[in-house]
């Protein structure tokens, strides 16, 4: 039983985890979903690992996604793991919350700085990192771009206040060791950003891969290299689950996330006159005090109020009476001011 320990270490499995199999059940995780079906990584015996597609089972209790741990038994999946941390969002269809990938301990949100630093693009994945449970790193790409990088990782820490950065190169290597000394045995790490990023590169310069590059267009955005949530065995003993670069950055999180990515302006609201303050010409605000006396950017608190509107939007489309009752209010808001125009 310790061997197999060892052996799912090599697959992000925690050292010194208990097991979430017994009797004649066998241990794997989901390292692609292909529709209908699930490539997964398993241990039929305790030390040798295989790789096998299986069919999805409609009685399973969730829905498989790249990065879970699942049990074998009788040869097929027969249940999935619950999970540690799920990194989501809302689904395209409106309605449904879409999971991009499960059990990851660390995400990092891969920026490039040859183009500028993109803050709100920043801001909001890092509200996705904190609500899925996995802690975030800030990873800077293409450093060797510029000649004088330390002010764009400054605006970084500021964006993202108590993340670490790490400024990286594909090209010289600069931040590479510090990134594989984070991957180690026993953890998953996934990379998250948009098309053109550098993640492929990334990858590619940790590992030596060979996976496909293609093209940034002349506004900086790329076509999707990746197309699949993938998991790497790394050679720094911790696994990586690549996934497509992300279009939308809708958000459906908790308060708790986004108090974290505004650490600097839950802070302040400490001190606000009322305890529901909105930041937003209230009696006593701190925040906007704040502001005032450029001890805050104005545009934090411009993003912390952009992020706090598209949350109310995402849980009034989930509920279609909020929905109906805001269009009613739009409604009369529209005709009544098309009455005092006249």
């Amino acid at each position: 039983m310790n061997q197999l320990v060892d052996s799912l270490t090599t697959l992000g499995w925690a050292a010194g985890a208990p097991l979430f199999v017994s009797g004649d059940e066998r241990p794997g995780r989901v390292s692609v979903v292909h529709g209908p079906s699930i490539e997964v990584i398993w241990f039929p015996s305790d030390a040798a690992a295989e790789t096998t597609l299986f069919e999805l089972r409609r009685d399973l209790n969730l829905r498989p996604v790249a990065g879970d741990w699942i049990v074998i038994d009788g040869g097929e999946p027969v249940r999935v793991v619950p999970r540690r941390t799920s990194l989501s969002r809302p689904d395209p269809n409106e309605r449904d919350i879409q999971v991009l990938a499960a059990n990851i301990d660390t995400v990092m949100i891969v920026l490039p700085i040859d183009r500028g630093l993109n803050l709100k693009n920043l801001e909001r994945l890092s509200v996705m990192v904190w609500d899925s449970g996995a802690d975030p790193l800030v990873v800077l790409t293409k450093a060797d771009a510029t000649d004088d990088p330390e002010p764009v990782v400054e605006e970084a820490q500021a964006a993202a206040p108590g993340v670490p950065v790490v400024l990286t190169s594909a090209v010289d290597g600069r931040g590479l060791d510090e990134l594989r000394s984070r991957m180690a045995a026993g953890t998953t790490t996934t990379m998250l950003g948009a098309s053109g990023v550098g993640k492929t590169s990334l990858l590619n310069a940790l590992e030596g891969h060979a996976e496909a590059v293609r093209e940034v267009r002349r506004d900086g955005q790329g076509r999707h290299t990746t197309t699949t949530r993938k998991l790497y065995r790394l050679g720094s003993g911790g696994v990586l689950l690549d996934l497509p670069g992300i279009r939308s950055l809708d958000l459906y999180a908790s308060d708790a996330a986004v108090e974290e990515t505004f650490a600097d302006v839950a802070a302040l609201a400490e001190y606000c006159q009322f305890r529901d303050c909105a930041h937003d010409g209230d009696k006593g605000c701190a925040v906007e005090a704040a502001v005032a006396a450029g001890e805050l950017p104005e545009r934090r608190l411009q993003s912390w109020h952009a992020i706090r509107r598209e949350m109310a939007y995402q849980s009034r489309r989930s509920d279609p009476a909020a929905m109906a009752a805001q269009r009613q209010e739009w409604k009369r808001v529209t005709k009544a001011s098309k009455k005092d125009s006249r």
